[in-house]
């Protein structure tokens, strides 16, 4: 039986500009989240010194988790919903159009 679909994704040469600071990776997160129809239930972000930023929104479906690295233009990326598993796949591609990778990978799991 499945139960969810967990997208794990490493996105390689991300602008520095939309992931160096707490403000703008929590924007497009939070708008993506949205977008793709998820129930956000809370957020939280963490800003690293000098750079770099860890946020986690847990959802009802489950969660979304970021953690970037501007000094090497990388960000992973976890979008696991349980449900309707078309919102994962929405809420990835919002994620590449917003944060406009030149390269990723991804690992797709079905969950259960």
């Amino acid at each position: 039986m499945i139960v969810g679909k967990h997208i794990i994704a490493e996105l390689y040469g991300v602008p520095k500009e939309l992931i160096s600071n707490e403000k703008a990776v929590r924007e497009i997160v939070e708008d993506v989240v949205k977008r793709a129809g998820l129930t956000k239930v809370g957020s939280v972000y963490k800003q690293f010194n000098p750079h770099g930023v860890t946020g986690i929104v847990l959802i009802a479906e489950s969660h979304v988790s970021i953690h970037t690295w501007p000094e090497y233009e990388l960000v992973n990326l976890d979008v696991f919903t349980c449900g309707d598993t078309g919102k994962v796949d929405e809420a990835f591609e919002l994620f590449l159009k917003r944060f406009k990778p030149k390269s990723y990978r991804h690992y797709i799991l079905d969950r259960g």
